[in-house]
């Protein structure tokens, strides 16, 4: 099925923010019910969430959005950090006049939406981190993982990405034996955000985020919020071990295993029961 076709019943459209200019959003579902912010990972798109939004729509208020620097977003020069981010989330929410929200985030998001609980704790309620990044990396495949990234990151620096390059990137993020969701659509939609001209000047200010990771670790002791961490067994980078550890330091804190195969985008590779967990965690009381 075409993720347009999933996006059916959802608005697409820009928000004008104080700092950081026009972000695209696509939402759904009662303007009265509880807010959801679903948040996408470093170079990705508010599509990651295409399998999401409808299906929760009947309960929740949900928000994709491209972050500032990302896909039909502003690109615009200035240092990316997780709490840079996160105020462009704050904004984000007061332009759209939402007092405090949900969030659930994966890869960066999930970084972001730590530092919203950390430094905005008023602005949230419940918080999923879904394969977050901002957690110490425990294992040595995990730091390979991380090295194996940057390097790719650095030898696509400079060049025009390519439809393989770009199906290779996407099939890094998801278990091998879900490559059959890499469809030439998703690859294609990718490849054209990489291709806007204004992303070459951007694009490398966005990827540093990537080895400065250490320098942005979450102090996951300050996260007061009731807050999931939703992980795979196949997660590269920030792999199970490392979740387990992170857990541990949160004072309200689960962690949910999803059952289904899944690598980085368990959003997007078993949407059934992401929005099963995801309904049931954030209806809870």
């Amino acid at each position: 099925m075409s993720l347009w076709l999933d996006m059916v019943g959802t608005e697409i459209r820009y928000v004008q923010t104080k700092n950081f200019g026009r972000i695209r959003i696509a939402e759904a579902g009662p303007k009265d019910a509880p807010v959801i912010l679903f948040q996408h990972g470093i170079g990705g798109h508010l599509e990651a969430y295409c399998k999401n939004l409808v299906p929760l729509s009947d309960q929740f208020h949900v928000i994709a959005f491209d972050y500032v620097g990302h896909a039909m977003s502003t690109r615009k020069a200035m240092e990316y950090t997780p709490p840079v981010l996160a105020k462009q989330v704050c904004e984000l929410m007061d332009a759209m006049g939402i007092d405090k929200a949900h969030l659930s985030g994966e890869s960066l998001g999930g970084w972001v939406s730590g530092f919203m609980a950390i430094n905005h704790p008023e602005r949230v309620n419940k918080v999923m981190l879904n394969t977050g990044a901002g957690v110490p990396i425990v294992s040595e495949k995990g730091r390979a993982d991380l090295a194996d990234l940057m390097e790719r990151s650095r030898k696509a620096a400079g060049k025009a990405p390519d439809f393989d390059a770009v199906k290779h990137r996407i099939e890094w993020l998801i278990h091998p034996d879900n490559h059959h969701l890499v469809t030439d659509e998703l690859v294609n939609l990718r490849l054209k955000y990489y291709l806007m001209p204004e992303g070459r000047e951007v694009t490398p200010m966005v990827n540093q985020m990537l080895p400065r990771h250490d320098e942005f670790l979450l102090d996951l002791e300050r996260i007061k919020q009731e807050t999931m961490l939703l992980w795979t067994r196949n997660n590269p980078i920030h792999d199970l071990e490392c979740a387990q550890a992170a857990v541990k330091r949160i004072a309200n804190g689960t962690l949910y295993v999803m059952e289904a195969d899944g690598a980085h985008w368990p959003q997007y590779e078993a949407p059934e029961e992401f929005n099963r967990v995801a309904r049931d965690f954030f209806a809870g009381a």
